[in-house]
């Protein structure tokens, strides 16, 4: 379905649900591409940040009017390769992909995009965290925390909303910590935005602690019209 314009093609975007993959997505749309799929892989071998329930990154799918493709990795540059020659095989129009990145992983990202023969969109790049993060608020998306780093963040910062007294309170506790999550102190789910056409109500939750991690399981959710 086209979001935008298509001056520059088609893109697939690396989805995991949280804002960085999210407002990139709504940048490159922005620039003229047109989001044709979302790109969602699990890692097989360990648990991170990343980890959510695969179902509410469904509903992101339904509620952003972007086919999903899922998928289960133990390397991820395998993995993203074979989607893109999976869709091309199939007939369809791959020119570019669009990563969240904003301080890591360049190195795999020019390889795939290399490899493959696809524009390299990166929105965010190098940008300043901070910045990013009201960019993100002032544009009208919702994020949620839906998993931290324990030792580094508590269980109560689960579920709290990205908005100005988060980044505040983040800063306070500790300097430290990136703004944005970028070295997997958080990570987040956007449940809403100005590219959504279905907003996400999340009802019903647990939090549970999993390998150095404490995670928002949101079980009960809704998509609901706007």
């Amino acid at each position: 379905m086209q979001l935008g314009r298509t001056e520059k093609g088609k893109a697939v975007v690396s989805w995991t649900g949280g804002k960085d993959g999210c407002y990139s997505c709504y940048k490159a749309v922005a620039e003229g591409y047109q989001v044709t799929y979302l790109l969602h892989f699990r890692n097989e071998k360990k648990v991170g940040s990343h980890e959510i329930n695969p179902q509410i990154i469904q509903a992101q799918s339904k509620a952003l009017g972007i086919p999903l493709i899922q998928r289960g990795f133990s390397s991820y540059e395998q993995e993203f390769k074979r989607a893109i020659s999976d869709l091309r095989a199939q007939g369809e129009s791959i020119d570019g992909a669009i990563f969240g990145h904003i301080e890591t992983h360049k190195m795999l990202v020019e390889r795939i995009c290399r490899d493959m023969n696809l524009d390299q969109i990166l929105p965010l790049w190098k940008q300043d965290p901070a910045k990013i993060l009201r960019e993100i608020i002032n544009s009208g998306f919702e994020v949620l925390v839906v998993s931290v780093k324990d030792g580094l963040l508590g269980r109560e910062w689960l579920g709290r909303r990205i908005d100005e007294s988060f980044i505040s309170d983040l800063r306070d506790l500790n300097p430290s910590i990136n703004p944005c999550g970028e070295n997997g102190e958080f990570h987040t789910l956007v449940t809403d935005g100005p590219i959504f056409k279905k907003k996400i109500n999340i009802f019903g939750s647990e939090h549970y602690l999993r390998e150095g991690y404490w995670f928002l399981d949101a079980g009960e959710f809704a998509l609901l019209d706007k």
